[in-house]
């Protein structure tokens, strides 16, 4: 008996280890870094590739005209961003001119532009209008940007103007981006850029809204939002932090995409990665056991570069994002007037976090195939400003907005 018991208890202590070594392998094998599960995903055109040019506003804007488009009508577009971006270029030099040469006519934009445009001007597809007119496959706008800038400073510094400036400035666009056609033929009909834009079934003068969240204009009250991309000076409506959110979350909730304007110049953005988040700073009472340990034997500039480090959602900690916190990286220029995209959905990572689903335009070769996902903590703080279509927002702030 007593050698049958201890091979038993021989028995019991190897299935015993065994089971330990499983725990250990399933808790070493968890997925490191970040791995993202989608929630909502709403349908949206390709993903496109500005290249070398400053014109993400338009590619964002464009990408999400076209969506709203296949949402009324069920079509798939491929409209011309470089329309839009000739005709702000020919607005802006024109408001250069009347600033005496205190506006800007460089490349960016916000994200009204190209529903002002398609308002105004009108569209065009892409196929008919894609703005290589100057021996490049893709777009680069540095020689053309430098060109506009120089001829326009020369314009606004006559004493007198002439009438061939305007002329002159369309001969420059002309040779890099093509003469706009009066009228052409698309899927067997002639259009004008104005009967094309109609064509569309949307109102881009009333159907879109401009929002943003700042505690220094009073809320649920439009603004001239102060960025530089903001050429045309357009109000935006001014909400709550939380509301911004809950605005965004109808929106895609209800088969809306977003067109939305952020700051990606943070060291939590990370594109090849696909992700975007906003670590706070660790630090020693955010420590224990064998890190703490590690964490005291360190120098300054050591102590400095572990902490903001993390290796997925497991060890992040995220800044808690208040309306305070917000306006002060505004006003400090820790956010800034960045980039364009489009939010497309929502996700959750292993830990079950939230993410945002986000179209971009550096085309496709990266890990999510030009698609990345911001947490909710960095749309909360680095959004610069979105817009939706007005269906999109939520009945009680719609009303609060006065927008019918």
């Amino acid at each position: 008996m007593k050698k049958i018991f201890s091979m038993a208890a021989m028995l019991s202590v190897a299935l015993s280890g065994m089971a330990q070594t499983e725990s250990t392998d399933s808790v070493e094998k968890k997925p490191q870094g970040f791995v993202f599960t989608d929630v909502v995903t709403i349908p949206s055109t390709s993903v496109k590739n500005q290249n070398k040019s400053g014109t993400c506003w338009s590619f964002a804007g464009t990408g999400f005209i076209e969506d709203a488009v296949r949402k009324v009508k069920g079509d798939s577009l491929d409209l011309s961003e470089m329309f839009t971006v000739r005709q702000c270029y020919l607005d802006k030099a024109r408001r250069y001119v009347r600033l005496q040469g205190k506006g800007t006519v460089d490349q960016g934009g916000s994200i009204v532009d190209v529903a002002y445009v398609m308002d105004n001007y009108g569209a065009i597809p892409e196929e008919v209008y894609n703005g290589l007119n100057y021996g490049e496959e893709k777009h680069d706008h540095a020689e053309l940007s430098r060109a506009l800038m120089a001829y326009m400073n020369a314009v606004a510094g006559s004493r007198k103007m002439t009438t061939a400036w305007e002329a002159g400035l369309n001969g420059i666009l002309d040779a890099y981006l093509g003469p706009v056609p009066e009228t052409f033929e698309y899927q067997g009909k002639t259009y004008t850029p104005k009967s094309y834009a109609e064509s569309l079934g949307l109102d881009f003068g009333n159907d879109f809204v401009a929002l943003t969240s700042f505690t220094h204009h009073p809320y649920y009250k439009p603004f001239a939002l102060e960025v530089c991309d903001n050429w045309l000076w357009a109000p935006y409506y001014n909400v709550p932090l939380d509301e911004m959110m809950n605005i965004i979350d109808n929106a895609l909730e209800n088969g809306y995409t977003v067109n939305w304007a952020a700051d990606v110049s943070e060291p939590g953005f990370k594109w090849k990665e696909g992700y975007a988040v906003l670590p706070a700073k660790k630090t020693e009472a955010d420590l224990n056991g064998t890190e703490l340990s590690r964490w005291v034997t360190l120098s300054k500039a050591d102590r400095e570069a572990e902490a903001y480090k993390y290796t997925g959602p497991s060890d992040l900690l995220e800044v808690n994002v208040t309306p305070e916190e917000r306006q002060r990286m505004f006003d400090n220029h820790e956010t800034t007037d960045d980039h364009g995209m489009v939010i497309v959905g929502t996700a959750t990572d292993q830990e079950g976090n939230k993410y945002y689903k986000v179209k971009n335009s550096w085309d496709t070769n990266q890990v999510y195939d030009g698609y990345f996902y911001a947490s909710r903590p960095y749309v909360m703080a680095k959004t610069m400003s979105f817009m939706v279509h007005k269906d999109a927002l939520p009945k009680n702030i719609k009303k609060q907005l006065n927008i019918k």
